[in-house]
């Protein structure tokens, strides 16, 4: 993040995020599905959300599939409004196809969380295709 002061919500936001990407990139499905609230919505396609948690679950095992490491060169920014926050920041993925095919992806990542009673950030919004009206 660019500000100077972190609050502890921001950082708290912050870790959830990269828990969930240190997760994802390890191939942790566990850890990934438990970085989202019951019910969110993640967008894996642009125009195509997802709310089922079972398609979900084969929606990011099927994204293993291609060895993703994702990473987000140009930082963070986190806002917190009480229980909720947004979480934005340019992202960067290199994977591997099956079929030995280098992939190199990039996009605007734009999260929403929502703080839970016993204090833990939960992704609610999960959308990494931001940028996608800007490219349309």
């Amino acid at each position: 993040m660019q500000t100077t002061e972190v609050s502890k919500d921001q950082q708290d936001v912050l870790n959830a995020v990269e828990s969930m990407t240190k997760s994802f990139n390890g191939k942790d499905i566990e850890g990934v599905m438990s970085s989202y609230q019951s019910g969110a919505l993640v967008i894996f396609e642009p125009e195509s959300p997802v709310t089922d948690t079972e398609q979900l679950r084969d929606m990011f095992l099927g994204a293993f599939s291609i060895d993703p490491i994702f990473e987000y060169p140009k930082g963070h920014e986190v806002f917190v409004n009480g229980d909720t926050a947004t979480h934005i920041a340019p992202w960067v993925m290199n994977g591997t196809a099956p079929d030995g095919t280098k992939i190199q992806q990039s996009g605007l990542s734009i999260a929403n969380l929502k703080k839970q009673v016993d204090g833990k950030w939960l992704l609610t919004f999960d959308n990494p295709h931001g940028n996608f009206l800007m490219n349309k």
